[in-house]
């Protein structure tokens, strides 16, 4: 947060919570398909993982106004075709096969969406440089 002319300006993500109906289920889909360190958890609602600086947090929706799909969570790597391998291997459903969406003269954006194990929709993002 820069607030150094008096203004507030908020430039740091400390956490993103992604909404679950299962707890147990989404804990074991993002720690062990996914790979993803888990921090703790809260039962019987919360689990939290390490994402790269930014806390993710697993919520069971605490009332039904809250219980409705989220943003879409983007992963960045650096190999797109091993991570798309190695994920598909471990059982993740791919919505289709990595593509590149973008390209400029120096990079290549490539993005293969799935969804995880309460069906949220995430997505593998690689910058590639141009060849």
């Amino acid at each position: 947060m820069n607030t150094s002319d008096g203004e507030l300006s908020l430039s740091e993500i400390g956490q993103v919570s992604i909404n679950v109906h299962d707890l147990d289920r989404a804990t074991d889909f993002y720690r062990d398909v996914l790979g993803m360190h888990h921090l703790f958890s809260a039962p019987p609602k919360m689990a939290f993982f390490a994402c790269g600086g930014v806390r993710l947090m697993l919520a069971v929706p605490e009332r039904e106004e809250f219980d409705h799909p989220g943003s879409i969570l983007y992963y960045r790597v650096h190999d797109m075709e091993a991570a798309y391998r190695t994920l598909a291997a471990r059982g993740v459903r791919f919505e289709g096969e990595p593509q590149s969406v973008h390209k400029t003269d120096t990079h290549e954006l490539w993005m293969a969406s799935f969804r995880d194990s309460e069906g949220n929709l995430l997505a593998l993002m690689s910058e590639v440089e141009a060849t």
